[in-house]
């Protein structure tokens, strides 16, 4: 059951409707975790800003960020989400799958950041150093490491907004794990 209903263009402020208009028009709907943050008159633009800010972490590899957070935090969302966009961005099902699971055997620079990012999730930013000199060694530098930290705390916003709110999912769901 949800804990807060997903509000309707009608329902929020002159600003965040501005803002569903700028979704509708750019991603073809305004996705309902999205229309979550407008309860609050300055959430959603702010979490935009944050999203879209400027990134060493980009495309494929902000792909495996979103994918390996959602899954440590268990966010049935941005799972779904994410794994819509993963493909979109090349990734096939298996490859998904695997990173989600926090391992990427396909891409050895993309294994580095996924075993690193389920490390810092599930340690809750006390990172193995271990995994950090993995990570450089496998050709990432200081900006992208700050910079996928950045990213695993956009994910974690908006999987604790999933969680808390239990908003209905509108996308395709993410298949389980395998064991």
């Amino acid at each position: 059951m949800n804990t807060i209903n997903v509000p309707t263009r009608d329902e929020v402020s002159p600003a965040n409707q501005a803002l569903f208009d700028k979704l509708k028009a750019g991603v073809g709907m305004v996705p309902n975790l999205y229309a979550t943050f407008a309860h609050s008159e300055h959430a959603l633009g702010n979490y935009l800003q944050l999203q879209n800010a400027k990134s060493s972490i980009t495309g494929r590899a902000r792909e495996v960020v979103n994918l390996v957070v959602s899954q440590v935090n268990d966010c049935a969302y941005c799972l779904a989400a994410h794994t819509v966009i993963g493909k979109m961005n090349g990734f096939t099902d298996e490859q998904v799958l695997e990173i989600r699971g926090g391992r990427a055997s396909f891409d050895p620079k993309l294994d580095a950041l996924a075993r690193l990012v389920k490390n810092i999730a599930l340690e809750r930013g006390h990172a193995d150093p271990a995994l950090v000199e993995a990570f450089f060694a496998a050709g990432w530098t200081k900006e992208h490491l700050v910079d996928a930290i950045v990213v695993i705390g956009d994910k974690t916003i908006t999987n604790y907004l999933h969680a808390t709110t239990r908003v209905p999912v509108d996308f395709p769901a993410a298949p389980a794990l395998r064991s």
